[in-house]
């Protein structure tokens, strides 16, 4: 402990630790502004891009599969040569990225530079890790639930003001303002954020980070796009197949390396395995109210299903659900110290069965949606402060940044699958209206019930995750 004390105050030396927190805050909501970028434009993709509208759904899909990719293996790589450095890596892809995006007139550019954006992502887990680096003992954990918030935080808060600029201006604008916000990161983590010392020994494996990366590709393109192919088609079925394939041979693999990209016996501690669960459940449960609340808002009125608000209305409506998160941070921090990160994550989950409860009763007026959002948003701020806690103490410090990037790459598995079967259920119970399909009440009902019984799901999984830390005991197998 001695040790890592002094290499504590050698890292904040020459910045402030509310600097250090306050950029990584900043970077986190980058990172988190990027998938609700293209949202206002996302109906006119295939006008804007002269391509289909199977083509322009992988100006979406390309993101959340670069995200998941590029999160754990980041992680691993900020264990090994430095948390700083792979942020700022990171930070200058969404760079690169953003310009390619901004003068893009067609869908493969396009497509290549919202890639590279989606990479931006591994900066939130790396951003924790280099808090425990830094940070005295007792500001770690509210500063974890600020960067964790800013998850959610940089969605809600990003959505009106991508809305307005799609509204008001040319819609490159959105990616020059993409690459210019990732270009003020830079800058400032480049300033502010201390050159951690704390490394992970050993070489880089090349060959687990392309297993994964293989078996993760074909898992996600099956569940994000098995509801168009067909999910019996033969392309969905053996990229579905071939990617769990993959997935258990690099298992194998990873247990018989000196040196494996994740270590998967700690990943299989109890509390981590858990968690990890938890996270997946979490991460179906917030991205159902992304995909539900916004539709049902915009829908017009005389299909019986919406309220015809227009998008920056709606954007309004979600946006309390960020401002609770951001205002939770602090406070998630301390009751986490006091009570527990389990006993938080128990009572996000429980705000999110609230959440989802309410509107099954409660539906039919505008403030009716303001109220579930309210509760999603403090469903999330705990859940997603509590959950890298958990993961903290219970890791080796030469674990933290691929353990972060795992527990992150569970909630993108959550969020993609609540993405694919509320997709399914939206489009299987819809009507034909005007020539166009829209899903009727008793869609938008069950969806509601997926995103409770997931909610449910998190809470059961919490219920079990043991109490005691393991923060002190790094050699525990």
């Amino acid at each position: 402990m001695g040790r890592d004390e002094n290499a504590r105050k050698r890292l904040t030396r020459s910045s402030p630790q509310w600097a250090v927190i306050a950029v990584l805050a900043v970077a986190g909501l980058c990172s988190s502004f990027m998938f609700t970028l293209v949202v206002p434009i996302q109906t006119q993709l295939p006008e804007l891009l002269n391509a289909s509208r199977d083509d322009t759904a992988w100006v979406v899909t390309s993101t959340l599969l670069a995200a998941a990719v590029t999160t754990p293996i980041a992680g691993r790589l900020g264990d090994m040569y430095g948390k700083r450095r792979i942020v700022l890596v990171l930070l200058a892809v969404l760079v690169l990225g953003s310009v390619i995006a901004a003068l893009s007139t067609g869908i493969g550019s396009m497509i290549v530079g919202r890639t590279l954006q989606g990479a931006v992502v591994g900066v939130v887990p790396l951003g924790v890790s280099i808090l425990r680096d830094v940070l005295h003992e007792k500001r770690v954990d509210s500063a974890i639930a600020l960067i964790s918030a800013t998850l959610g935080v940089g969605g809600a808060l990003g959505l009106p003001v991508s809305a307005l600029v799609s509204q008001y201006s040319d819609w490159h604008v959105l990616f020059w303002i993409a690459g210019g916000l990732g270009a003020v990161v830079f800058v400032l983590v480049l300033l502010v954020v201390p050159v951690s010392v704390l490394r992970t020994p050993g070489r880089f494996d090349f060959v687990g980070a392309a297993g994964l990366a293989i078996g993760l590709i074909g898992v996600l393109l099956a569940v994000s796009r098995g509801n168009t192919w067909g999910w019996l088609s033969p392309l969905t079925l053996s990229l579905g197949i071939g990617g769990v394939l993959v997935l258990l041979v690099w298992g194998w693999y990873e247990l018989r390396i000196d040196d494996p990209l994740l270590d998967l016996r700690v990943a299989a501690r109890r509390p981590v395995l858990l968690t990890n669960l938890a996270s997946v459940a979490m991460g179906f449960a917030l991205f159902a109210s992304n995909v539900v609340y916004p539709q049902i808002l915009e829908l017009p009125v005389e299909t019986g299903s919406g309220f015809g608000l227009s998008l920056l209305a709606a954007s309004l409506v979600v946006m309390p659900s960020g401002l609770v998160m951001m205002v939770l941070s602090p406070i998630s921090g301390r009751l986490a110290r006091t009570i527990g990160p389990r006993v938080l994550l128990v009572a996000g989950a429980i705000s999110l069965i609230a959440a989802y409860g309410f509107t099954l009763l409660f539906a039919s007026e505008v403030w009716h949606l303001v109220i579930a959002n309210i509760l999603i948003g403090f469903g999330i701020g705990f859940g997603y402060a509590a959950m890298p806690m958990l993961i903290m103490r219970s890791v080796p410090p030469s674990e933290t940044g691929a353990s972060n990037g795992l527990n992150a790459l569970a909630r993108s598995l959550g969020t993609s699958t609540a993405a694919a079967i509320v997709g399914v259920v939206l489009a299987s119970m819809s009507t034909v209206q005007n020539g166009s399909q829209v899903p009727t009440p008793e869609a938008f009902q069950v969806s509601f019930l997926l995103g409770g019984g997931a909610a449910v799901v998190a809470l059961v999984l919490a219920l079990f995750i043991p109490t005691r830390s393991v923060e002190k005991h790094p050699s525990l197998p």
